[in-house]
């Protein structure tokens, strides 16, 4: 929406129905997410982990679960959904830079946008349930959040 982009062209995941040459079993996979995401790591970090240190193309091909489901069942998904941590660390970030550049407006759009997208996804977040219905976004509280 506010990006400049005309469209999703780009690249994309190659089609695979199976993973014939990753030698973990589901259950070692899930312990290996429930590892990381005791450590603090966020679920899109732990997928590029295992696809990078482990040799695990994709999650959901041997587990038949995405990480955030894994992460769910183990009861350790954080309270607030990934997309809207990041960013509200986004908009945190902007706004200790307003404080310090108080004339620099381009930032001063982009930190209005910021939050326009965060009202949006927590709107999103609300329908579905995952955010409770009293949830707002208030920047001061956001500070308290991200520290």
């Amino acid at each position: 929406m506010h990006s400049r982009k005309k469209g999703k062209s780009g690249s994309k995941k190659p089609i695979r129905k199976t993973a014939k040459w990753v030698e973990y079993k589901p259950k070692e996979i899930e312990d290996l997410v429930y590892k990381f995401a005791n450590k603090g790591i966020t679920s899109a970090k732990i997928g590029t982990i295992l696809r990078d240190q482990y040799g695990i193309p994709s999650v959901k091909l041997v587990t038949k679960k995405t990480v955030g489901q894994i992460m769910k069942e183990k009861d350790v998904y954080p309270k607030l959904p990934e997309d809207m941590f990041n960013l509200i660390k986004k908009a945190v970030n902007l706004m200790e830079h307003m404080d310090s550049n108080k004339r620099d407006y381009t930032s001063y759009r982009g930190l209005e946008e910021t939050q326009s997208k965060i009202r949006r996804l927590a709107k999103y977040y609300i329908k579905r349930g995952v955010l409770p219905k009293t949830w707002k976004y208030d920047p001061e509280h956001a500070k308290l959040l991200i520290r």
